[in-house]
């Protein structure tokens, strides 16, 4: 049987980042709709922007074998890429272990809040999502930096 918890304590406190990124497939509707501020939700971009930073700061909760871990700095951007919405999050700590879940979870999630936003213009007539996808979520970069004092 394997611990629950991966051991960290005998690990050099070290600056941690990552950055992750994945996109939204969405309609010419849904696309034009974000823009133009016309989305009865409110604001998504902005929405999803807090969903992400609140998803990087819970991800312990979210996926059990990560650590605590006291976030720094978290920034989430967006970009179009069409009628695809792109979002990218930067994470960073000084910890004893990685934030490259903590910035999937954001960029996830902020996706996830996105696509619920606008979900009404994306439906189908039979209810169902056809164009509607969310895809090639990853990390871009990883970085461990040098031990501090």
């Amino acid at each position: 049987m394997t611990d629950a918890i991966i051991p960290v304590g005998h690990k050099p406190i070290v600056e941690r980042t990552a950055v992750a990124t994945g996109i939204l497939e969405l309609s010419t509707d849904s696309a034009d709709a974000i823009r133009n501020g016309l989305v009865a939700k409110g604001d998504v971009l902005e929405a999803s922007m807090v969903a992400a930073i609140q998803a990087v700061k819970e991800t312990p909760r979210a996926i059990p074998h990560c650590h605590i871990i006291p976030i720094e700095s978290c920034s989430v951007v967006w970009d179009w890429e069409g009628d695809h919405l792109r979002c990218t999050v930067r994470v960073s700590a000084h910890w004893k272990t990685g934030v490259e879940m903590e910035a999937l979870c954001g960029v996830s999630t902020g996706l996830l809040c996105a696509w619920d936003m606008v979900k009404s213009l994306e439906k189908d007539d039979s209810g169902e999502y056809p164009m509607t996808k969310i895809r090639n979520i990853c990390v871009l970069e990883k970085r461990k930096g040098e031990a501090q004092d």
